[in-house]
């Protein structure tokens, strides 16, 4: 069982009380591995920050063009220009926010508390919408198009320009479902969205499913342990697309024919990054592993972030970046997992994966801190 899960609040409320219960009869997490000196290889620097507010769901930051869309719980939403930290655009929404951001350069989306889908046009109010359904996984905006995926895995298709309805799929799923950012993403003409440990491939215009398969084949004794949705974010390489099932596996999907490519058991909350080469993530706890992307066999395994509540990584060139939970920004190298640079933020831990303009990465911390880095 992984106890991580209840203390971050990744189950719906009826799931978590299962959890938490469960989690307090067994063992306490042990205390984070302690760091060791590097000499750091590479150099690298804090280039600016700013502040958004505090930020309590699960974010996604949206670049764009040489742009980070991001929000604040408080219903900030702003746009920032990623090499100078420079703000182009901040307004506020009506209403705490709950998932977001999906921009597509122009348009932004995000989903109030009250269940309001809010798009913004260069930040400026367009159009809300009701929905009527909980959603936690940020919007896609794409093909003029806002995607919305719900808990109950609902998938619904608006129009951006004017907020109008296209079409609605409902699927059958399990009884609980994840609080935690799932899987909707553009692949070609096709709509990728996780349902459950499934990943399915949708036709944006008509909302059909073109194609269905599985990641990771759940397992437990009961429906707690059994839950293995697929969570955000996904990595694609070309016609290949890789993730991560929620405590059950990591597998890449080739998205062009709706295949499996292959899958691993194994443990573990948040999404893998890599490149050609390598796929990368951390399990439950936070020994990180690497699977050779054409065959998942594995390459290397690292336990120098042990029990650190890493986060979701990103593969910028040579290294793959992690963020742990005071608040370090690790850049491990991707052909042996040894540490090559090692900077600190504000200390509150990650709030979104760390994600990258050009050569600027930039880390958003739960307490709202915007921390951009340039490698050197």
């Amino acid at each position: 069982m992984n106890c991580r899960a209840a203390t971050t609040g990744r189950l719906l409320a009826g799931a978590l009380v299962l959890l938490l219960a469960a989690c307090s009869s067994g063992p306490e997490r042990p205390k984070p591995k302690p760091l060791e000196p590097i000499t750091a290889p590479i150099a690298g620097r804090q280039v600016w920050t700013e502040r958004i507010g505090d930020v309590g769901f699960p974010l996604s930051v949206a670049v764009n063009a040489g742009v980070f869309t991001v929000a604040g719980s408080d219903g900030t939403v702003a746009a920032v220009q990623a090499d100078t930290g420079k703000t182009l655009w901040r307004t506020s929404v009506d209403g705490r926010i709950v998932a977001g951001v999906g921009s597509d350069g122009r348009f932004a989306a995000v989903v109030t508390r009250e269940g309001d889908l809010v798009v913004l046009d260069g930040g400026k109010p367009a159009w809300r919408k009701p929905i009527g359904t909980k959603v936690v996984t940020a919007p896609l905006v794409a093909g003029e198009r806002v995607f919305v995926l719900g808990v109950d895995r609902r998938v619904l298709a608006y129009d951006v320009l004017d907020g109008r309805q296209l079409w609605s799929l409902q699927r059958p799923g399990e009884a609980l479902t994840l609080a935690q950012g799932g899987v909707v993403a553009a692949f070609k003409d096709t709509l990728l969205v996780g349902q459950g440990p499934r990943l399915a491939g949708i036709d944006p215009l008509r909302g059909s499913v073109r194609w269905e398969v599985p990641v990771a084949s759940p397992r437990g004794a009961n429906e707690v342990e059994r839950l293995a949705d697929l969570v955000a974010p996904v990595l694609r390489l070309g016609d290949t697309v890789c993730m991560r099932a929620f405590q059950s596996a990591v597998g890449c999907v080739n998205a062009e024919r709706g295949n499996l490519l292959w899958s691993r058991v194994i443990g573990g909350t948040e999404g893998v990054a890599g490149n050609e080469q390598v796929i990368v993530g951390a399990d439950a706890s936070d020994r990180l592993t690497a699977w050779r992307t054409a065959s998942g066999e594995v390459a290397w395994t690292s336990e120098r972030l042990m029990y650190r509540s890493v986060s979701s990584p990103l593969a910028v060139g040579p290294t793959v970046v992690f963020v742990d939970g005071e608040g370090t920004v690790h850049w491990m190298s991707l052909d042996k997992g040894e540490p090559v640079l090692r900077l600190s933020t504000d200390s509150s831990g990650a709030a979104a994966a760390p994600v990258a303009s050009g050569n600027t990465l930039l880390v958003v911390t739960r307490n709202g801190g915007l921390h951009a880095f340039r490698p050197e």
